[in-house]
């Protein structure tokens, strides 16, 4: 996509502004990628073509390397234009404050609990792979004797496949969201005393719906398997705790607006 194209398409008045800058990137699920700018840019560069969408493949690598290129463009025509001196930042000062900063956040307690909880489910869904197979076996089992109807058995399946691609989805991403709303932003400052909301505040509201979407699956988990009561309220105690503890840290993260999902704009769509 050359440059002309992409300012083309970050004027059209269709995208909302921002949209991407809080959601949880999960497209598939998402009823706002027909207005999502980063949605339509990754579908005009990388389209239906497999290799293209491929990280493992060359197409992949090089299609991406054209995105970096027409965004230098852009950055270097706009700094031109504000009279901005690129090469007058001092990036091994800024590169050594994001260090710092990364180690900081890495060390507080919702960023060490967001970790272990990422910890806690690949243990328990390791340890726990016999468990899915026995289930197969039963689901399989029923069938053919013919307990249950196959719509039920494969409604009692799929609910279970799904809680579990919630659980992956959000497994690791609450850990990201929480560090990024840990994170110094020297904008933070910038924005409080201009009574804006806190790019913090929307990260960590991401980071919540991701618990509270998680919560949900474990919950719908244990329904299937009652023997396990025991290890997923452990997880369930830990992840309540941590979310608890990040609704005290950000206290207007839930009512922080997040363009197209939490405002007007979101009772427009289709």
């Amino acid at each position: 996509m050359d440059k002309g194209k992409l300012l083309e398409m970050a004027t059209d008045p269709r995208f909302i502004s921002g949209i991407y800058n809080y959601c949880d990137r999960w497209c598939d699920r998402c009823p706002f990628t027909s207005r999502c700018l980063t949605y339509a840019t990754e579908e005009a560069t990388f389209g239906d073509d497999p290799a293209a969408n491929d990280i493992n493949n060359k197409a992949y690598w090089d299609k991406l390397h054209r995105i970096f290129q027409t965004t230098i463009e852009m950055v270097k025509d706009y700094a031109e234009e504000q009279g901005i001196d690129l090469d007058s930042i001092d990036v091994e000062e800024e590169m050594e404050e994001r260090k710092k900063d990364r180690a900081r956040t890495r060390k507080h307690p919702l960023s060490r609990a967001a970790y272990k909880y990422g910890r806690m489910v690949d243990k328990w869904l390791d340890s726990n792979e016999a468990l899915f197979a026995e289930k197969e076996k039963e689901l399989e089992t029923k069938s053919e004797i013919g307990i249950d109807s196959i719509t039920t058995l494969n409604a009692e399946a799929r609910d279970i496949l799904d809680a579990l691609e919630v659980i992956r989805w959000y497994q690791h991403q609450i850990y990201v969201k929480i560090n990024r709303a840990l994170s110094k932003d020297p904008l933070d400052d910038w924005e409080e005393l201009q009574d804006f909301p806190k790019d913090s505040d929307g990260s960590a509201k991401v980071a919540l719906i991701g618990m509270d979407r998680s919560i949900g699956a474990w919950g719908r988990l244990r329904e299937h398997f009652l023997e396990k009561t025991d290890d997923l309220l452990s997880i369930l105690l830990h992840l309540d705790r941590l979310r608890r503890n990040t609704g005290k840290e950000f206290p207007d993260a839930r009512s922080f607006i997040r363009p197209g999902f939490d405002d007007i704009l979101a009772e427009q769509v289709p």
